[in-house]
């Protein structure tokens, strides 16, 4: 088998697929959550707190220097914590979103196996198929 033929079997595997589809979807999923941790949940949590934004807080550790004719500038030195509690709020929403589904569809596959399961009626032909069967069976007893 060729490297290339052999890649195509690996690629087109369905586990393969699957991981590229939740990929996808995880990336998407998480830009929703920063935005609605970032435009739904900090503005008000900021305002409880003092009108705080807790992605401008940080820690000068150098000061900049600006621009003159003959330096060029030196940014400042900043430790952004704040932009570290903002994304520790982001993955604390997300953990629990996924904790939730993951929690609804194990509920959804407990009640499923939980389900009585109905045998299905035989068919005229089943029941005359068992009926043969078991006389079968009687006459080869001695």
């Amino acid at each position: 088998m060729s490297i290339l033929s052999e890649f195509k079997a690996f690629a087109v595997k369905g586990n393969v697929v699957d991981m590229a589809v939740g990929i996808i979807i995880g990336a998407a999923f998480g830009k929703i959550v920063s935005s609605f941790v970032g435009d739904v949940i900090m503005p008000p949590i900021g305002l409880l707190i003092g009108g705080v934004d807790f992605s401008q807080l940080a820690i000068t550790l150098r000061e900049g220097v600006a621009a003159t004719d003959t330096s060029a500038a030196v940014p400042a030195v900043l430790l952004s914590y704040g932009k570290f509690i903002q994304t520790i709020l982001d993955f604390t929403i997300v953990a629990f979103a996924i904790f939730m589904g993951v929690k609804a569809i194990n509920k959804l596959k407990r009640d499923e196996a939980e389900a009585p399961t109905v045998a299905p009626v035989p068919t005229a032909e089943e029941v005359l198929l068992t009926e043969i069967r078991d006389l079968l069976k009687n006459q080869q007893k001695p």
